[in-house]
């Protein structure tokens, strides 16, 4: 990762320290043992993109045939290596050791690089990361996007959904996988909005009922006798609380201690799952045929729900079903575990209290019911403390049932909302008289992939993965349990048998299953949660009026909720409502949009048809409740003077004159317009006259810009925004690791050139610049393992050895990113960076150093292939090559080993502004420009120079200089709306909203700078040295090609002193017989002048020192310092 842009130190700086703790991380590497298990690790969640941060792998076609169709899966058969190379994130909150050898088989057959994470906090952090990554509905400025897909559940997904892609048309394309419909309804509802799909779900979770067989046949016959009845299984909640409570004082384990009726944990799902029968009949609405047969599965969905109203958002708690409920449920609670655990401030778990085998039976959910039920269960009795002897032969002590239902229902016919008797027109779907309505808690756990951020790429892997998972058997898919009506086929049961060793707990489970999974044709009717925004807050609501402040607070006989005295049941219930929707107020306020935006996502939620918007919610209220128009403040939405055409007699009754009122006003602006159409017919000649004035100004104004875009760039040329910065070779070699560019300057070892004329002399006074382009391995560090180090330092080796110099590097310097450009204040090193295009064409040799790297903080190998998809990576390659040719660059990737940098090579670099962006990639959130247009001028200015070389070659016969810049030309000829493109589309982000725009890059500059030499209009400036010739131009490499190198170059600008008294020009060369001092050294100007003719201002000085006139060089904290000193001299200590 190149260090250059002041937004990329910034940004990662931010980001790192932001982020450092939000993740834990698992990577599974391919070829992954299972057997070690994940190697989890802190990493912050940066800047990079996704692809940057996975671990690469190779694809092995031989494995494809075993690992394409294992599991007797077809998905993956013609799919062998297709996604080799591509890497993406997923992140999860739950653990699950399946993932370890699901990654590395799906790899082993796609080549796709998959990296697992975990949330730190797990369950409890996972919404607030959603949103950290994804981002906010409709708030495109917001989420990181640093994750390509997730682990999700449905309460999370609605402030986000809009930035999760829509899996609907991917579910099409694929569904003899996919079985869309295989999944059960509760569960397909769950991940839907706005009627897209937005999840695909693994997993269902819902409210069922435990029982214990040896429970109800220990008591069976005692229970008879004390009450008269059989000891049944209950069906409904009324029977459900009469068990409870008949069986509360009985001894369950034994221990001849009284016991307890059902357990449970009080949370406000589990009250839910009280309320969901006795509201919720049907799914959809009802037709009846002319037979006389009803069917409930073809209408559009009847919007019955627990919560909410669907037209006006008032909470559905003032009615005779949810008193009917909470007294249900009331009675419940003092017959559990609760009746003593939740004594003085105490807890009330069924997962502590069920091991005691105090507890007759359960509600809970699917897994934590398992554990509750199997044999050796995390919350299982052990056996002593059950009653096992009194079981036959082939039963089993932990059962499990569906959740009951009611006898009672809410009559929706009735504005009222009665609470009446379950008959087959208030429950069309009942059995037996009850009506059944499973709650489907949080719908269980589903998998999401990121719609705003994530490379098509990461995205395709990711859904052939989860496509994959679709075709597998249960047990083999991490974190799934049985969510599909074909898992509770006889088959599918027989299997889990054996996995469980139970044949009880696997039927009851198919059997619970197979009631909650009927579809609508066959009388299904699950009850949905609240996914809204809010839905944590909601339940938080509930939980505290219902719970904290009423149930659980007073335990004692009757409680807060009196049962033996009606009146003050019901003056307490009103307390309670009130409270309760007093608290629902406040979360809607804190919400954007308020209460009518919470029922306009509730309705989508519940998939209600037609869809309405805001606007028409408020016109039917306006029509049929004004009362609740106002309460939602429809008048932010709606005019009423709007209404007046087609609700007038609405709007009259809501608010007396208001259409009136508009009558008159538009009398006034039909008779104002009349008298302004005179004056508007006038003023339009004007104005057409005034935009061609304006047109002709802008257009002016565009050709002044473009000419000034063109004389900067060739400025650009011939001047440094700050000074070239270099590390003499062996002291470089003797630091032992890259050193920060301060270190260097304030111990006075850094060589400093003011100026390109500057640098054209050292260069002539056989000095050599080595600039190394590397990429950094760490967010902070260029190098934290020094291997790009070493082999900068056998490739300085090496360059010596080869070109016959001095083996003691004296007169090598080398140019490197962290050293030479300012890392602690971000004003000096954006001067830097903007001089980058100069010094990367100053160089005399360009070495590209990219050995297989590991990255210090990411799950990645940095090499050739990272490094030369940067933009700036391929900048600084184009900066030197359209100077110097490439003849002097080399890539050196190990050892002491230096590759010429081939053609094809270098064609892949010409295209600077296809390689990647920080910036781009964080759509400039806080930044200026784009860098790419950063590089618009040296690059124009560097193209006009080039090709003004061809050009007076072609004018003036010089044949060398045509054929050194024609291989180079021809290139960009063939491909310059990709080398030079005239515009790119840039997204950014302006008053908190994305805004994708075009926007200009190089236009038609390179046209222009064209023309501009072809009609010989200057390629010169006027400046301190006065004015460059167009013919002043000096070849610093030679010239021809060979057809293997592209092989040109020329002096900066070609106006350096010429003296010829202080140079000589050689074989194209000018040679200068220079000292260069650098700050420390004890040697005066006067000093200078007798051992050379070089006037005072060719001298190079070194960071810190001040000279003087008339005397020594000191520093400017007056103390001597190192000297330096000329090839052949000695190096003293002062």
């Amino acid at each position: 990762m190149k260090s250059y842009t002041r937004q990329n130190l910034l940004t990662l700086s931010a980001l790192s320290a932001l982020l450092a703790a939000k993740a834990q991380t698992t990577t599974v590497a391919p070829g992954s043992s299972t057997e070690a298990g994940p190697a989890t690790t802190a990493v912050p969640l940066d800047a990079c993109d996704s692809s940057q941060s996975i671990i690469q792998g190779e694809c092995d076609p031989s494995q494809c045939e075993e690992y394409c169709s294992l599991y007797g899966s077809t998905y993956l058969k013609d799919k062998c290596c297709i996604h080799a190379g591509v890497n993406a994130n997923l992140l999860a909150f739950e653990e699950s050791d399946i993932w370890i050898p699901r990654i590395d088989e799906y790899h082993k057959c796609t080549g796709a690089n998959i990296k697992l994470q975990y949330v730190t906090g797990g369950e409890d952090n996972m919404a607030a990361a959603l949103i950290d990554d994804v981002g906010l509905n409709n708030r495109e400025d917001t989420g990181e996007g640093i994750y390509d897909a997730y682990i999700v559940q449905a309460p999370w997904l609605p402030p986000v959904y809009m930035g999760l892609k829509s899996l609907s048309q991917y579910i099409k394309e694929n569904d003899e996988y996919i079985r869309f419909t295989d999944i059960n309804q509760a569960s397909r509802s769950a991940v839907s909005f706005d009627g897209e799909v937005r999840a695909l779900p693994l997993d269902a979770d819902y409210i069922a009922m435990g029982w214990r067989q040896d429970v109800f046949t220990k008591h069976a016959e005692a229970y008879k006798e004390k009450y008269n009845e059989e000891l049944k299984v209950p069906t409904t909640i009324d029977e459900l609380v009469d068990v409870s409570e008949k069986l509360n004082g009985f001894d369950h384990n034994g221990d001849g201690v009284p016991d307890w009726g059902f357990c449970l944990t009080p949370q406000t799902n589990y009250f839910n799952a009280f309320v969901a029968p006795v509201f919720q009949t049907r799914l959809r609405e009802c037709s009846t045929s002319s037979s006389g047969d009803t069917t409930c599965d073809t209408g559009s969905f009847s919007g019955q729900n627990i919560f909410f109203d669907v037209d006006n958002f008032e909470p559905l708690i003032f009615n005779d079903g949810f008193k009917y409920a909470v007294k249900t449920y009331w009675r419940f609670v003092r017959s559990s575990n609760c009746q003593e655990e939740s004594l003085d401030g105490g807890k009330c778990d069924r997962k502590t209290a069920f091991p005691t085998g105090r507890c007759a039976g359960v509600i809970s959910m699917p897994g934590s019911l398992t554990s509750l039920l199997s044999e050796g269960g995390e919350y299982a009795p052990p056996p002593e403390n059950r009653m096992n002897e009194v079981l036959g032969e082939g039963e089993y002590w932990g059962r499990r049932t569906v959740f009951p239902g009611s006898t009672k229902v809410l009559n929706w016919g009735d504005a009222s909302l009665p609470l009446v008797d379950c008959t087959e027109e208030s429950c069309p779907l009942a059995r037996d008289g009850i009506n059944y309505a499973p709650f489907f808690s949080e719908g269980g756990e589903s998998y999401a992939l990121n719609g705003r951020q994530s490379k098509p790429a990461a995205t395709e892997s990711l859904w052939d993965m989860f496509t994959w998972f679709s075709e597998l058997p249960v047990g083999d898919i991490p974190l799934s349990g049985v969510y599909r009506k074909s898992q509770t086929e006889p088959e599918a049961i027989e299997e889990l048998a054996i996995e469980w060793n139970n044949t009880v707990m696997a039927n009851d489970l198919g059997d619970v299953l197979t009631e909650y999974f009927r579809s609508e044709s066959e009388g299904g009717n699950p009850v949905q949660d609240l996914f809204i925004m809010g839905f944590s807050s909601y339940n938080d609501a509930l939980e505290k009026i219902l719970h904290q402040d009423m149930i659980i607070k007073d335990m004692s006989d009757g409680g807060q909720f009196p049962l033996d005295d009606d009146e003050a049941f019901d003056a307490r219930f009103d307390e309670f409502t009130k409270a309760l929707k007093s608290e629902y107020d406040k979360v809607n306020s804190l919400q954007e949009g308020g209460a009518l935006q919470q029922l306009y996502l509730w309705r989508g939620a519940l998939d209600l048809h037609p869809k309405k918007s805001k606007q028409e919610i408020c016109q039917d209220l306006l029509a049929t409740d004004q009362e609740s128009f106002t309460k939602l403040n429809c008048l932010s939405v709606v005019s009423l003077q709007d209404l007046c055409q087609s609700q007038e007699s609405d709007v009259e009754e809501y608010q007396p004159g208001a259409c009136a009122d508009n009558s008159t006003a538009i009398t006034i602006a039909i008779v104002l317009c009349s008298i302004l159409g005179a004056i508007l017919l006038m003023g339009l000649v004007y104005f057409v006259y005034k935009r061609y004035i304006t047109y002709m100004s802008i257009k002016k104004a565009h050709e002044q810009l473009m000419e000034a875009t063109l004389n900067e760039s060739v400025r650009s040329l011939h001047q440094l925004d700050y000074p070239l910065h270099l590390v003499r070779a062996d002291e470089f070699v003797r630091e032992q690791k890259l050193m920060r560019h301060e270190v260097l300057r304030n111990t006075h070892r850094l060589t400093v050139l003011d100026s390109l004329g500057d640098v054209d002399a050292f260069i002539s006074a056989a000095k050599h610049i080595v600039f190394f382009s590397h990429q950094w391995t760490s967010f902070t560090l260029p190098d934290p393992s020094n291997n790009q180090y070493k082999v900068m330092v056998t490739s300085l080796k090496k360059l010596a050895r080869d070109q016959g110099w001095d083996e003691s590097l004296k007169d090598v310097f080398a140019w490197i990113d962290y050293s030479c450009i300012p890392q602690a204040n971000p004003s000096t090193q954006n001067l830097a960076i903007r001089s980058l295009a100069a010094y990367a064409s100053s160089a005399t040799y360009f070495i590209i150093v990219a050995p297989n790297t590991p990255h210090a903080d990411l799950d990645d190998t940095c090499g050739l292939d990272t490094y030369q998809r940067r933009m700036w990576c391929r900048a600084e390659q184009v900066c030197h090559s359209m100077r110097n040719g490439t003849e002097g660059m080399f890539i050196a990737t190990s050892g002491d080993r230096l590759v010429p940098v081939k053609n094809e090579h270098f064609t892949e670099s010409l295209r600077v502004f296809d390689g990647e962006l920080t910036c781009c990639r964080l759509e400039h959130k806080g930044m200026g420009a784009c860098d790419r247009q950063s590089l618009v001028i040296p690059l124009l200015g560097l193209y006009g120079e080039l090709f003004r070389a061809a050009h007076d070659g072609i004018k003036g016969g010089n044949a060398d200089s045509l054929a050194s810049v024609a291989a180079f030309l021809g290139e960009i000829e063939k491909n310059q709306e990709i080398i030079f493109p005239r515009t790119f589309m840039r997204v950014s982000w302006r008053k908190s909203k994305r805004v994708i725009e075009e926007v200009m890059l190089f236009g038609d500059l390179i046209d222009r700078m064209r023309s501009r030499i072809q009609h010989g209009i200057g390629f010169a400036i006027d400046d301190e040295h006065g004015t460059a010739s167009t013919q002043e131009s000096v070849m610093r490499h030679g010239g021809g090609s060979d057809g293997t190198y592209v092989r040109h170059g020329v002096v900066h600008g070609g106006f350096v002193n010429q003296n010829p008294l202080t140079s000589s020009i050689q074989n194209d060369v000018i040679a200068y017989n220079a000292n260069f001092v650098r700050h420390g050294t004890r040697r005066s100007s006067q000093d200078i002048a007798e051992e050379s003719e070089v006037p005072l201002n060719s001298n190079f000085v070194r960071h810190g020192m001040r000279t003087s006139s008339g005397g020594d060089a000191a520093p400017a904290n007056g103390s001597l310092t190192r000297k330096y000193s000329m090839p052949g001299d000695e190096d003293d200590e002062a």
